[in-house]
């Protein structure tokens, strides 16, 4: 496969053509069980994958509803397959991260946005598997760490599209504040923070009113949730930059989550350190297809306007 010309909206950290050594194939399916789409999908590209020498395997957990091989931790698998939506991605990213593997979701539910298909294109994704004809790419993470009380740090978690800390009950407004490098940044009373990725700048940030931010613009992107403050703006720090939430001591004890599926509860008067994460996500791609286009299709974006129109 030869290389495409470079596109500013195409992230620049893309790894080359993936080549693996000569053994057995694997992939490791992801799914959201229990449809019954789901099942008549698996069913269809295991046997495909089979036919061509790969054996697609499955989660303990989902083995036996897949009626797929269960996946043993002593064989490698060349990438995950997560077929659902984006919430299914991100469970298979979980299990891809610490592999060092690519992950490459198929759509089946709404939006889908970190998906590369949608599921009429699944059997052109998995000739694209067949084939080797696909490419990775690495997208940042961040990961929480609480400061402890020796003044340590210690590690909480880590996410592809935001840390949040939000307020653990109804009723009571989380007072923080937020450092950025040590220095203070501003203080105020919210339901939350979040600390997002530029991959989650489309997720629970995006809804929160913070700024779309492509893939290649390594940043931190700290936005509060519901702030009582003048200046209450979203914010995009440079990607080597520590963003430190500190919660009253004397206020409500909060919970940090990792992409909304990972989670611990805060006492008052934690600080919480986020950072760039120490080891990205990748992400498969079948094509080089710029951000723009993507952030158009996915969110149905209007792109003609009074220029084209007739007079």
């Amino acid at each position: 496969m030869t290389d495409p010309e470079p596109d500013p909206d195409v992230q620049p950290d893309v790894v080359p053509d993936v080549t693996l050594e000569d053994g057995p194939r694997r992939v490791l399916l992801v799914a959201h069980t229990g449809r019954t789409d789901i099942d008549q999908i698996v069913s269809s590209a295991g046997s495909r994958l089979a036919a061509a020498g790969i054996e697609l395997v499955a989660l303990p957990e989902e083995g036996p509803d897949l009626d797929l091989t269960v996946h043993r931790e002593e064989f490698p698998v060349e990438m995950v397959l997560a077929l659902g939506g984006d919430g299914t991605l991100l469970r298979g990213a979980e299990h891809a991260r610490p592999r060092g593997i690519g992950v490459l979701g198929i759509n089946l539910g709404r939006v889908g946005f970190l998906a590369e298909a949608d599921a009429d294109g699944i059997d052109d994704a998995l000739e694209a598997i067949i084939a080797r004809r696909y490419r990775l790419v690495d997208r940042m993470t961040v990961d929480a760490f609480l400061e402890t009380p020796e003044g340590g740090e210690q590690f909480v978690g880590w996410a592809l599209n935001e840390i949040s800390i939000e307020k653990g009950s109804r009723e009571r407004i989380l007072d923080v504040v937020v450092e950025v490098d040590g220095r203070g940044l501003s203080a105020y009373g919210c339901d939350g923070v979040l600390v997002a990725t530029p991959t989650g700048s489309t997720a629970y940030a995006f809804s929160a009113g913070g700024p779309v931010v492509w893939p290649g613009v390594q940043s931190l992107l700290v936005v509060p949730l519901n702030a009582h403050a003048l200046f209450a703006r979203p914010a995009m720090v440079g990607p080597d930059s520590t963003v430190t939430i500190h919660l009253d001591p004397d206020g409500p004890p909060a919970l940090l989550a990792c992409d909304g599926r990972r989670s611990v509860a805060l006492p008052a008067g934690t600080r919480v350190h986020v950072r760039r994460g120490a080891h990205p996500v990748r992400l498969v791609r079948l094509a080089d297809q710029p951000f723009t286009d993507r952030l158009v299709r996915k969110f149905s974006l209007p792109v003609h306007g009074w220029r084209d129109k007739r007079h």
